[in-house]
């Protein structure tokens, strides 16, 4: 479905000192840098699939989406989305995509949203029957019933993004790009917009590729990781494989009746300790979470347990630094 071959990008950024004699003589004769923000991306990606693009902040991420939606030109490689390539066949591509990027708006801003919804369906040139279904959907799975009469400058950040959301799929994309939808929302906006994905993923089978910062986002809706750093793709790998190589640990919680008596595991260490309540990291290469339950339930007087994975997180900054990015 998506293709990427060998993208390469490269920006001429100026430069200059600061003070007003650099200023004056950047006039005159400017100086520039070449940054290289993707260097040889490849990647493949079916239909259907949930990808989370991450990495740190310039690591290429942006660049990528812009290229495959059409908005850049590389300056070399090769990219085929359904069979079109995104910069050469722009009016075919827009219409089996929908993009929708956190900080950008493509609704209005004085009007009511249902006016950008209809100037939408002009433009895409979706028929009446298509487009009055699905936008009743997406009214009721998003619910925008109380938005769509209302100017997008009235809106909060959440009703905007959904709003936004919305307007990307009313003509009934085949793939979804979205560049930090959930940036900025409350945790109701969050899950509205989670659940939203996950329901047009598995009903329409519409592919999707989520960049974000938000590791939660990557948790709740992807099923594939691609890294990005310094404009290479670092790593390409499913959820499940990153988590049994990495999660190494596991966060045991014990509430317990009121005691001070020693504890000293092997394999495990406390993070943290009161009367009655205790947290610690087992090391599930040198003991079991089972073991170490055992030796505090001789101990302790129990009260209930709790056993958490190591946050995805803590996984992805491990990686940061394994790649030095």
């Amino acid at each position: 479905m998506i293709k990427v071959e060998h993208l390469n990008k490269s920006f001429k950024v100026s430069k200059r000192q600061s003070g007003i004699k650099a200023a004056l003589k950047s006039f005159v004769t400017r100086q520039y840098s070449i940054v290289h923000a993707l260097k040889d991306i490849s990647f493949e990606i079916d239909e259907g699939e949930i990808v989370g693009y991450i990495g740190p902040n310039g690591a290429g991420k942006s660049t990528t989406i812009k290229i495959i939606s059409g908005i850049l030109v590389p300056d070399s490689g090769k990219c085929s989305i359904l069979g079109n390539t995104p910069w050469k066949n722009r009016i075919k591509h827009v219409k089996n995509i929908g993009v929708v990027f956190g900080q950008r708006s493509q609704l209005w801003w004085d009007v009511p949203v249902i006016d950008s919804f209809e100037l939408l369906r002009d433009i895409y040139k979706i028929p009446q029957k298509e487009y009055s279904s699905n936008l009743e959907l997406l009214t009721t799975t998003l619910n925008l019933s109380k938005l769509l009469y209302t100017p997008v400058r009235q809106l909060s950040l959440g009703q905007r993004i959904r709003c936004e959301i919305g307007a990307s799929l009313l003509h009934s994309p085949k793939i979804l790009f979205l560049d930090e939808p959930t940036i900025g929302l409350d945790a109701v906006s969050k899950i509205a917009v989670r659940n939203f994905i996950k329901t047009i993923n598995k009903e329409k089978k519409v592919t999707v590729i989520l960049t974000t910062h938000d590791m939660s986002d990557i948790e709740a809706l992807a099923n594939r990781i691609m890294l990005i750093g310094k404009g290479t793709l670092l790593l390409d790998t499913t959820l499940d494989s990153l988590k049994t190589k990495y999660m190494t640990n596991k966060i045991l919680t014990i509430h317990h009746s009121n005691s001070l008596e020693e504890i000293n595991i092997n394999g495990a260490s406390i993070l943290s300790r009161s009367n009655e309540r205790m947290t610690l990291s087992v090391d599930l290469a040198k003991t079991k979470v089972s073991d170490v339950i055992g030796i505090l339930s001789s101990k302790l007087s129990i009260i209930d347990i709790s056993v958490e994975n190591r946050p995805v997180d803590e996984i992805i900054v491990q990686l940061y630094k394994e790649y030095a990015i």
